[in-house]
């Protein structure tokens, strides 16, 4: 390695701070009775078997069973937790267009604390009733840019504390959990792959995986139109993308932050990316085979196998985490049948 700013970036991550394993058992004895310990389910049935290299064993690691919905809620209520006491008087404030903000609602209500939440006004209503019926003070901006604005200036009037959507290692200890229990749960896993919006669920689940075995693999899967880790990679640095344009809303993080980034490149394998297509198409094999209805962001898992990795991870015991799944009937039905069409039109071709 001879370009001494290569060699500087692969020192700087090598050493950057990180989620050890005794932070990340920590936090779950933390969240023990306040979180679920979601289920694992083998993937056996229905079509997928018969798309992959013969002997590929594939798990479900089902957080959409999360309350809440999503694996959100790990990291915003070990966030919560941690706070001392002034801080917990002043309250949180968090800028989100839904499961975030969600799990925000959810953790200081059990936390007992209040939370100020600023939401795009074009939001799911389903998701801004749900802040609201958990206790919090929801106000609507006009996008996610003024709703971030509004949340910064929550901090600087009110001293709220802001719980950010991906990024810290309070957030990183928090979706470790994930990894924590599905290393436990499954054993002797050659990899792992995972959804990536932000980095703070890749962040925390590798951390995880790779200090209990470091041989298993883990994937990052990010969609084409919302790739800023990936290009943070490629980079060697955090990447800001100018625009985000995929149907994964919530993985549709418009930069990367220097901590989640660190932690995923110290122990994130590969990234990759996947289509829209691919995204609906994931949907609809998941619903068809394992009766799941899931959001665009939890099929990316699925997605990847099917595409990039399916060569590499052939024949290999892989855990997919299947993160959440906040979306409404209408939307998740005019998914299918957008990839029912797709579908339709390649056999047509």
């Amino acid at each position: 390695m001879s370009n001494p700013l290569e060699l500087l970036s692969t020192l700087a991550h090598l050493y950057a701070p990180y989620p050890t394993l005794a932070e990340i058992e920590a936090t779950a004895a933390r969240l023990q009775g306040k979180v679920l310990s979601t289920p694992v389910w083998p993937w056996q049935a229905g079509e997928l078997p018969g798309r992959l290299r013969p002997g590929t064993e594939v798990w479900l690691k089902l957080e959409l069973f999360q309350l809440t919905g999503t694996f959100k809620l790990r990291g915003a209520l070990n966030s919560i937790l941690q706070l001392d006491q002034p801080a917990r008087a002043r309250g949180v404030v968090a800028a989100s267009a839904g499961n975030h903000a969600m799990a925000v609602a959810y953790a200081a209500r059990v936390a007992g604390v209040s939370a100020r939440l600023a939401m795009p006004a074009g939001a799911s209503p389903a998701r801004v009733e749900a802040c609201r019926a958990w206790g919090a003070q929801v106000e609507l901006l006009p996008d996610v840019h003024a709703a971030f604005a509004r949340a910064d200036a929550l901090v600087e009037e009110e001293g709220r504390t802001m719980v950010h959507p991906y990024d810290g290692p309070l957030i990183a200890q928090g979706t470790g959990t994930v990894g924590l229990e599905l290393m436990r749960q499954v054993a002797s896993l050659d990899a792992v792959v995972v959804p990536v919006g932000g980095g703070g669920l890749a962040a925390g689940i590798a951390a995880a995986v790779k200090q209990i075995n470091p041989a298993c693999r883990v994937y990052g899967v990010e969609p084409e139109g919302a790739d800023a880790m990936t290009r943070s990679f490629e980079a060697g640095s955090p990447q800001r993308l100018e625009r985000v344009q995929t149907i994964a809303d919530s993985l549709g993080a418009p930069y990367a932050l220097p901590y989640s980034f660190g932690v995923c490149r110290r122990f994130v394998d590969a990234m990759v990316r996947v289509s829209d297509d691919a995204l609906r198409a994931a949907m609809h094999a998941l619903y068809r085979d394992v009766k799941l209805a899931t959001e665009p962001a939890t099929a990316a898992s699925t997605a990847a196998l099917l595409g990039p990795l399916r060569e590499e991870l052939g024949g290999k015991r892989v855990a997919l985490i299947v993160c959440g799944s906040n979306l409404d009937a209408p939307t998740f039905a005019r998914h299918l049948r957008d990839a029912e069409a797709r579908a339709q039109a390649v056999q047509d071709a």
